[in-house]
């Protein structure tokens, strides 16, 4: 198969995604359940890298989860999500919830993680996705930093093959 064109991060990122925190969305704590805001980040997530790879993809891997701030109630979530880096057939997207008062328009960074997405055929065989194009310094940082993370992963994942004989 040709190699597919690069993409840039623009092209598949989502910015600013809106969500109403109800009564429903509470935990015991009386704060933002957190199970739920990472399943819509990885449903989001899912669309980055669908967008970007043109393929049926699968969630692969998630990690460095860190809820910095609770939600609460009456807060507005913005999902702001976009693609870091690709490598063969897999994609790092990384995540940033803010939490905004509506009223004040007052604004807390509630949560980061990077989520890792395999594109697949139409065999659910790995495909190659197209290199990643970051456009703005920001960018670039991300896509540097996402290298770090994968060599990271790779790493534990052979030391621990390595324990576990």
């Amino acid at each position: 198969m040709p190699e597919q064109p690069a993409k840039p991060v623009s092209a598949s990122a989502i910015e600013k995604h809106v969500y109403k925190v109800f009564p429903n969305d509470m935990n015991a704590h009386n704060t933002v359940f957190g199970g739920m805001i990472m399943a819509k980040c990885d449903r989001l997530a899912l669309v980055v890298a669908e967008r970007h790879s043109a393929h049926v993809c699968v969630t692969a891997a998630v990690d460095s989860i860190h809820f910095r701030a609770p939600a609460k109630g009456n807060d507005t979530l913005l999902f702001n999500l976009s693609l870091n880096r690709s490598w063969g057939s897999s994609m790092e997207i990384g995540a940033k919830v803010v939490a905004e008062n509506s009223y004040t328009g007052e604004t807390r960074h509630i949560l980061s993680a990077f989520f890792t997405f395999v594109a697949l055929d139409e065999n659910d065989k790995p495909v190659d996705v197209p290199a990643v194009i970051p456009e703005t310094d920001e960018q670039r940082r991300r896509h540097a930093n996402a290298e770090i993370r994968r060599e990271g992963r790779l790493k534990t994942r052979q030391q621990l093959s390595q324990a576990n004989g």
